[in-house]
């Protein structure tokens, strides 16, 4: 009879609770696990089903919250509290309501195991529920996820570790100011590049006093013209963007404690509280001397590449310029010997000295040529000046016009493009050659030629493209080279033509490459780029 009325009580102490209650246990923000005295689950509301992904029915009467819970953190929970307090208790429920057993409040972490084994970080209130005579008839477990507090302190614990990397960094100097900029930590990395302890400075300087005095002056002058505003040549100008919301890294020349100089990089941020105001100043310095060397090294090496390329060119144009006069000359004289000994023979000389004196005569041609060529190679390391407004179709007629084609041969233009203003006298010798050698190269009467042109950016994309032989593969990487050539000098070939067609077209901006099938005898595509400007208003 005494269990009989003893479990009557615990059901009107469970139910009696009302409105209340009904709140609690419908609410799905948070659990409410309510166990018998035995921790066996009576009531698992809607917020415990929402965290563990157990359904009531799954729960209530079958197990206690221990079979839901960390077993790891039910063991060393249980021995914590034998030691606290001198009892041996059991890793299971009672170690989660033994407190509250005793009338103690307990509030604790821990964490849940869902129904699909999944970890829940929560935080749990135990009370222990008692009848009229205060008997323990159950226990109530009020439990929240914890996971946003925990990522949160796993975020600062994160943080304050990186901040920890930082200022005991000695690969880069952390200067933290107060709003007016004096010093308040100078990790070990502006220790190691200034030669201060952070003691010699902090409360003392600001980052100014150890910065060149003329680059502040500077600095605040242009930032003045900028801001149209007078800024000061000391730590406001080196601040000053900060304080305004701009990102600022600039360079800047910092000065040791011995009196040395480095070049530094400076990435500066304003500190803020939480309503915005600044607090101070952040400056992040990295040592730039080893970037400053190389850089000087590099521009050196620039300058002293140019200078040599200057006396190369020096030097190539008075060799061509002394080698065409010591070979015009001889070639004069036995271009005369030939008109001579021609007169000599008379109006009907035989045939086959006829013959003769011809091929001379085409070897001298051809030698005066190669002079030609030579000096225009020489004089192309130089870029030209004079612009001109170019049509470019009528300039390819007018090439075609010079150098025409064999009868056979289809000649087509595809040019998309408007007169554009540009330097025109390379650009035509460029085209000259380009089409000079489609023609040459040809191995048949009849052919096909087109020469195709758009504007691509800045640039005159153009392209000069043929049906003939094409370039052999082991050929291709000196087509541009001095002096190489795919067929006979025979046929008028000095092989200066490529060469000087892409000397031009780099001093001048462009580019030119060979797109060429790689089965040979399909033909070649000469494209280069060739750069134009914008015309002036009242251009024709």
């Amino acid at each position: 009879m005494a269990e009989y009325i003893t479990e009557v009580r615990r059901q009107a102490a469970l139910l009696k609770t009302g409105t209340l209650q009904n709140a609690i246990f419908n609410s799905a923000n948070f659990s409410s696990i309510a166990t018998d005295a035995k921790g066996v689950i009576q009531i698992f509301n809607v917020g415990a089903a929402k965290m563990l992904g157990y359904a009531a029915i799954d729960v209530v009467n079958k197990i206690t919250p221990a079979d839901l819970s960390d077993p790891q953190e039910l063991i060393a929970r249980a021995a914590a509290l034998s030691v606290e307090l001198q009892i041996p208790i059991a890793p299971g429920f009672e170690a989660l309501v033994f407190k509250a057993s005793r009338g103690i409040e307990d509030i604790y972490e821990l964490t849940y195991i869902r129904k699909d084994g999944t970890r829940l970080p929560a935080v749990v209130s135990v009370t222990a529920l008692r009848d009229a005579g205060e008997s323990v008839i159950g226990y109530l477990l009020i439990g929240t996820d914890n996971t946003a507090r925990k990522q949160a302190e796993e975020a600062l614990a994160k943080a304050g570790a990186l901040q920890g990397a930082i200022f005991n960094s000695a690969m880069f100097s952390s200067i933290a100011t107060d709003a007016k900029g004096v010093i308040q930590i100078f990790n070990v990395g502006a220790e190691r590049m200034l030669g201060y302890a952070a003691a010699e400075v902090v409360n003392r300087i600001t980052p100014a006093d150890i910065s060149d005095p003329q680059e502040l002056i500077a600095r605040a002058q242009v930032l003045s013209a900028e801001f149209s505003r007078t800024i000061s040549p000391g730590f406001e100008a080196l601040v000053f963007k900060a304080s305004r919301g701009i990102e600022d890294i600039y360079e800047l020349t910092k000065i040791r404690k011995d009196g040395s100089r480095f070049p530094a990089v400076v990435s500066v941020t304003a500190l803020r509280d939480a309503q915005e105001t600044i607090i101070g100043y952040l400056l992040i310095g990295t040592d730039n001397t080893v970037r400053k060397r190389l850089a000087d090294e590099v521009e050196q090496h620039r300058r002293h590449l140019e200078l040599e390329s200057r006396r190369t060119n020096a030097d190539l144009q008075e060799f061509t310029y002394v080698a065409s006069h010591d070979l015009r000359s001889p070639l004069r004289g036995i271009a005369d010997l030939m008109e001579w000994i021609a007169a000599d023979l008379g109006p009907e000389p035989p045939a086959e000295v006829k013959r003769n004196l011809d091929r001379v005569s085409q070897r001298i041609v051809r030698m005066e040529r190669l002079i030609d060529d030579l000096l225009s190679y020489a004089r192309a390391g130089r870029a030209a000046t004079e612009y001109a407004v170019v049509d470019l179709g009528a300039m390819v007629r007018g090439i075609l016009e010079m150098q025409p084609a064999p009868p056979g041969f289809v000649v087509e233009l595809g040019l998309d493009i408007e007169p554009f203003e540009t330097i025109a006298a390379p650009l035509e010798t460029v085209l000259r050659n380009l089409i000079g050698n489609a023609i040459k190269h040809h191995d048949r009467i009849e052919g096909r030629l087109r020469v195709e042109a758009r504007h691509d950016r800045s640039d005159c994309e153009i392209s000069v493209i043929d049906d003939g032989p094409g370039v052999p593969l082991q050929a291709r990487e000196r087509i541009f080279k001095l002096f190489q050539t795919l067929t006979s000098t025979e046929r008028g070939n000095s092989g200066i033509g490529l060469a000087l067609s892409k000397r031009l077209i780099e001093v001048h901006g462009g580019r030119i490459e060979l797109v060429s099938p790689v089965e040979s005898g399909r033909g070649a595509c000469f494209r280069f780029w060739w750069p134009r400007r914008a015309r002036k208003a009242g251009n024709d």
